[in-house]
């Protein structure tokens, strides 16, 4: 009983001393002005506050979801889903591919627009030329540029409306939509993006579906009504998709739909 009530005091003043000196460590973090130095190859070091740290690693946080956003991501992927399932081949190809495709698809199709934002935004701020704030604005405007060349109108009038924000006067030309917050472009492309993309699904299905008829109505007449149609229409789909180099217009397809 004494050994219990020893142990149990001893992790006590454990636990009492780490608290002291969180407490400590955490008064003089925030206290002192911390600040971290990337050296560079020539010695040179500037200096990175916790602001920078905090928005670097915020970044890292929300990339991914900007690049489904915000990329042409979300209509390759789902297209690509919809050609796996009408194909009917369960997880062939696997998850892995269809992402890795997609992601290499996005970069390729997108390409044009990083450039833009390397050179406009990202290299000025690199040399110190221009603020935080200065090299945001300016990495909008290819994104909002891509987007709306990509994004329907009656998608952009539906958020317009719902947000009740001020309609752009577009007499002068389709460039009044650039002064639009990302708050309305960024949902009105990606209700564009599912639109197309289920556009596309429905024609992927459409012969496949024809396939599948045609096996059904063969093995009911013939009375193997027992006998799964998707098993005997499957070697027949792969079939009439290979030899209609199905991959290299699937791609070309989508590729084409954004230049």
């Amino acid at each position: 009983m004494m050994k219990g009530k020893r142990k149990i005091a001893r992790g006590l003043l454990c636990l009492a001393a780490f608290i002291r000196v969180s407490a400590a460590c955490g008064q003089i973090a925030y206290a002192s002005d911390i600040s971290l130095t990337l050296e560079g190859s020539s010695g040179s070091g500037k200096p990175m506050d916790m602001l920078d740290i905090m928005f670097l690693f915020l970044f890292l946080a929300v990339v991914p979801s900007l690049l489904i956003m915000m990329t042409s991501f979300t209509r390759i992927i789902i297209v690509l889903s919809f050609l796996r399932n009408a194909l009917g081949t369960q997880q062939s190809p696997p998850n892995q591919v269809m992402i890795g495709l997609a992601l290499f698809l996005t970069l390729f199709i997108m390409s044009p627009v990083f450039s833009k934002v390397n050179t406009q935004a990202y290299e000025p701020y690199k040399a110190g030329e221009i603020t935080r704030e200065e090299a945001f604005t300016r990495a909008q405007e290819p994104m909002k540029e891509f987007m709306l060349k990509q994004t329907e109108k009656k998608s952009l009038d539906l958020f317009l409306s719902i947000s009740k924000a001020e309609v752009p006067d577009v007499s002068g030309g389709p460039e009044a939509y650039m002064k639009l917050g990302l708050t309305v472009l960024v949902p009105s492309f990606i209700l564009s993006e599912l639109n197309k993309a289920f556009t596309m699904g429905f024609l992927i299905y459409i012969p496949f579906l024809i396939i599948d008829l045609v096996v059904s109505s063969t093995l009911m007449s013939m009375g193997m009504v027992m006998l799964p149609p998707t098993m005997i229409a499957l070697p027949f789909k792969i079939m009439m998709f290979v030899l209609v180099d199905g991959w290299s217009l699937v791609i070309k397809t989508l590729v084409a739909g954004f230049r």
